[in-house]
């Protein structure tokens, strides 16, 4: 049976004395105190003892967590954790024979019997047990991310985690999901839906940033008898630093690359009653050769202000389908007026050459188009919630 952890605190005693004050007029030195009698007293043996996590009896322990053992005033000699099969769990112990952990998940709703053998201080053989049974889910929940590891991004992409089932335990959720930046960036989640969750740093991402996602989630619970299904990992690079701003009173957009103004485009905005949403949109996603098609936002294509076109160039802004795209029809409109149905339009030539230069995840901003504010949870357009607002971790 587990035994708890003892910790032992010797608190070591001092005394002093005031030093004499030399008589008026005569200087005083450097005072050389005696040296105390040097103790010969051992200081207090730690007592021997083993803790076991899971205890002897447990039940219901999320397998995603590890199972340990400490041993203080001694050491361990071997460990073994062991299923009902008889197949041992893989772990590892440590250089000092102080502690062991597992280092592979243990299975949903199985008994577990841990084993343990030591050496006390005096190295005197112990042992100790303990068996536990690991929780049965109500549901495992899948995840789903974006981006994808090996991926190149820019500098607005955010870290997008969708669960397929409800998680009402956001705080599990999020511990299990480590996102960590090399250099250090500072970040923090914000929950568009129970669903929904997304990391992004306070400011634009940094060009050569390195970002690491371990979601670790499987066997974790996740509240309401949901646990994780699978882990999902990720190594990401955040390319180079690329904004383009989109200015419909002036119809043009400034592309800046790394700090410096690399292009400006003549473009075409949305015109009345189409007007183009004004915001900092994420670039979602790339294309070519891409049918545009009205009625993926409600409107048929065979009706009035529909329409169904094959595209050359199109990069994806919102999930309400706005695009930049290639528009070779409103060439002769493009840095006059805005004439298009909400996406920004531009030359085949320009719609390439941003497209080469650029990732998913690089900055788009729209300004002065007469629209409406674009909406946070429209596509990957996290850089419309304001840092505080995001830190404090939004649906909850």
């Amino acid at each position: 049976m587990g035994a708890a952890l003892v910790a032992v605190l010797t608190a070591a005693g001092c005394s002093s004395g005031d030093t004499p004050t030399p008589p008026e007029g005569v200087n005083s030195g450097t005072a050389t105190a005696s040296a105390s009698p040097t103790s010969t007293a051992k200081p207090a043996p730690v007592p021997f003892a083993l803790a076991l996590t899971p205890a002897d009896k447990s039940a219901d322990v999320p397998p995603g967590d590890a199972v340990t053992v400490a041993a203080t005033g001694g050491k361990l000699t071997e460990v073994l954790v062991t299923g009902a099969d008889g197949k041992a769990v893989a772990g590892a112990l440590a250089a000092d024979g102080g502690t062991w952990q597992t280092t592979e998940a243990l299975g949903y709703g199985k008994t577990y019997t841990t084993s343990v053998k030591a050496q006390d201080g005096d190295g005197k053989p112990a042992t100790s047990s303990a068996t536990f049974t690991t929780a049965k889910p109500k549901r495992q929940t899948a995840l789903s991310m974006n981006p994808l590891d090996g991926q190149k991004v820019g500098v607005g992409q955010t870290f997008a985690f969708y669960f397929d089932a409800t998680i009402t335990d956001k705080a599990a959720a999020e511990k299990a999901i480590q996102v960590t930046a090399s250099p250090v960036t500072e970040g923090a989640f914000y929950w568009f839906s129970d669903k929904e969750v997304h990391w992004r740093p306070r400011e634009y991402w940094k060009s050569g940033t390195t970002v690491t996602v371990n979601a670790a989630i499987y066997g974790k619970n996740l509240g309401n008898g949901v646990f994780g299904r699978e882990d999902r990992k990720a190594t990401v690079t955040i390319g180079d630093s690329v904004v383009a701003v989109a200015d419909g009173q002036t119809h043009q957009m400034t592309v800046t690359v790394n700090g410096t103004v690399a292009r400006t485009i003549p473009i075409s905005l949305g015109k009345k009653a189409h007007e183009t949403p004004v915001g900092t949109y994420t670039v979602m996603s790339e294309h070519t050769n891409y049918v545009m098609d009205s009625s993926t936002y409600g409107v048929p294509a065979d009706a009035a202000g529909g329409y169904r076109t094959k595209v050359a160039v199109a990069s994806r802004m919102s999930n309400s389908g706005i695009f930049y795209h290639s528009a070779p029809w409103s060439v002769r409109d493009q840095g006059v007026r805005n004439v298009s149905h909400g996406c920004i339009n531009m030359s085949v030539e320009n719609a390439a050459w941003l497209q080469e230069i650029s990732n998913k995840g690089d900055v788009i901003v729209v300004q002065n188009s007469g629209g409406p504010v674009l909406e946070a949870w429209d596509g990957l357009s996290v850089w419309q919630v304001p840092w505080e607002t995001w830190r404090q971790g939004g649906k909850k």
